[in-house]
């Protein structure tokens, strides 16, 4: 059985080991700590490639299927290019911030107004994002299994979920090299369909803009479906986590590859929600093409929308191909989601705990809630489940970006993002406390306190209000909760050219070397503390942070810094 980090006496040199599993970076993938210089080795478009193929979900072949099925064709269409506007814009600075500090969504937010162990919530938010999606893909690989090969649902569950788990051990070492080679055959078979239906059947595109599903108010614009359709559709924008679990490892953004660097931070973080929308707006169309043949009720589910697409030009080989397809489609997905789950399991647990046996540990907890999920029939709940969770995952991306565009801007917080535990206050009432209200808030509305139009737009009352509530928060606290004590090594944590250094310090705990982003010094062992071990001691009780709650102004200016741009 393998055993978790032992813990470390206090002032001693070499106590604290870790398991294999942690102590190996290709399985590790450094999933509580900052990335490395050494081991972002990828280039801008390895990175971009495989975060991009991430996004070979059907699921939102099926979200715009039961968007337009349920709202009619005007407000789904509405509906979904509403939501990707706010994906994309929200999207945009974590991914920027994210890429240039390599820290994946958990580090970023703890330093982006939530507090070291406020953040601990939005990492279960997090990982309510990736299991509830890896049920929903998983759910279709199992229609597909079930249809294609005749494997009964209960079984066909078990080996979508287990199918995934040996690639995501290996983590992004793996996970690049499938998804650079299968994205390719991927796009070719996503299009087919819709090519050879414009080919053989060009008026079935004009006859969709009359689709009415069981809309009441039928294939016309309605204010309450354009906010119902768009609340199910922002459920997707916890994605953007799923990306900068990636984009971390992007190289350092230099003057050579500048261009490069932003092109692929551009597209492979809020970019995807580009493909995602097209994808949402082809499953709404697929979603009409088969209605008459398979029924409303079946007529979002990818399987039957890509048999019948794959017959117009492969009718002998369309349910192997449409199999293959699917089976392709989630395998590329869902090695996303299990391994962004398992390192936001991993950031939860090891500060509840103090221990940390390993993220490939945290895998099969992910994989087996997403299971049970799937035996529990979670894609028939579809739209409830998303438009519930949606309430909750806006709240968090609103607080965050508020404070990355507006609170740093106008210097209500720290200009450079600060992720170790050494560093910061448990609890920041400027983000956790936006996130608390703006949910509870949404989540009300979502119920129906403040009538129907309040229900259809709760999301986007967490969003306005996480967003307006964050810069008023830091302004009331002048910043207090963001930095519990200044660094003070005395090796400078950004060079002269503003990046970060990649000076490497020895760890007093566990005696490795680690590059200077992820050392802070510690009282309690009296020398430098790795990110990691700073997490785990349980003895120190944070007295390195004692007296600093509220104690005085936020310092703004970045650490040891000299010339940075």
């Amino acid at each position: 059985m393998t055993q978790t980090i032992d813990e470390q006496k206090p002032r001693t040199r070499s106590g604290r080991r870790c398991n294999d599993w942690t102590q190996n970076s290709t399985l590790e993938d450094y999933s509580l700590r900052y990335a490395p210089k050494s081991f972002r080795r990828w280039t801008p478009y390895v990175v971009a490639t495989t975060a991009l193929g991430g996004i070979a979900y059907l699921a939102d072949f099926a979200i715009g299927g039961s968007i337009a099925i349920s709202n009619g064709f005007g407000s789904a269409m509405v509906a979904i290019l509403a939501a990707a506007v706010v994906i994309f814009l929200t999207g945009i600075p974590i991914s920027y911030y994210s890429a240039k500090y390599s820290i994946d969504m958990d580090l970023l937010t703890r330093g982006a107004g939530f507090g070291y162990l406020g953040s601990t919530l939005t990492s279960v938010i997090y990982a309510s994002f990736t299991f509830i999606f890896f049920a929903l893909e998983g759910s279709i690989m199992a229609q597909a299994l079930q249809l294609g090969i005749g494997i009964p649902l209960p079984v066909a569950y078990l080996i979508a979920s287990l199918i995934i788990l040996p690639l995501v051990i290996y983590g992004m070492t793996a996970l690049s090299k499938m998804q650079v080679w299968t994205q390719p055959i991927w796009l070719v078979l996503m299009v087919a369909p819709f090519v050879s239906i414009a080919i053989q059947d060009p008026d079935k595109f004009s006859a969709f803009t009359h689709f009415a599903g069981n809309s009441p108010t039928g294939s016309r614009i309605s204010m309450l479906g354009i906010g119902a359709g768009a609340g199910v559709a922002l459920s997707l924008i916890a994605q953007i986590g799923e990306q900068v679990d990636y984009l971390r490892f992007m190289p350092d953004k230099t003057p050579q590859n500048a261009r490069r660097w932003w092109g692929a931070v551009i597209s492979a973080g809020p970019g995807w929600v580009v493909l995602g929308a097209a994808k949402q707006i082809g499953g709404a169309f697929l979603a009409f093409y088969i209605a008459g043949s398979v029924g409303l009720d079946k007529a979002d589910e990818p399987i039957q929308q890509y048999l019948a697409g794959f017959k117009t030009f492969a009718a002998p080989v369309a349910l192997g191909l449409a199999t293959f397809f699917v089976i392709l489609s989630q395998i590329k997905i869902n090695s996303t989601n299990a391994y962004s789950g398992s390192l936001s399991w991993s950031n939860f647990f090891s500060r509840l705990t103090h221990r940390h046996p390993g993220r490939v540990v945290y895998i099969f907890l992910n994989v087996g809630i997403a299971l049970a999920l799937m035996e529990g029939g979670v894609f028939g709940f579809l739209n409830t489940v998303l438009g519930f969770y949606s309430n909750v995952a806006i709240a968090w991306i609103g607080a965050v970006v508020a404070d990355l565009v507006i609170n740093k801007p106008l210097k209500l917080s720290p200009s450079y993002i600060e992720f170790k535990r050494a560093h910061l206050h448990n609890f920041n009432p400027v983000g956790f406390g936006s996130m608390l209200i703006a949910s509870a808030v949404s989540i009300t509305a979502y119920f129906g306190a403040f009538g129907s139009y309040g229900t259809a737009f709760s999301p986007f009352i967490a969003l306005f209000l996480a967003m307006a509530l964050s810069p008023l928060l830091a302004v009331l606290t002048k910043g207090k909760y963001y930095i519990a004590r200044t660094d003070d090594q005395d090796e400078p944590l950004f060079t002269a050219d503003g990046l970060l250094s990649a000076a490497t310090l020895t760890c007093t705990v566990c005696a490795e070397d680690f590059e200077r982003p992820d050392i802070a010094g510690c009282p309690f062992h009296q020398g430098a503390i790795c990110s990691l071990c700073c997490s785990l001691e349980k003895d120190c009780h944070d007295s390195c942070k004692k007296g600093t709650a509220g104690a005085g102004p936020v310092d703004l200016a970045m650490p040891t810094v000299r010339s940075a741009t």
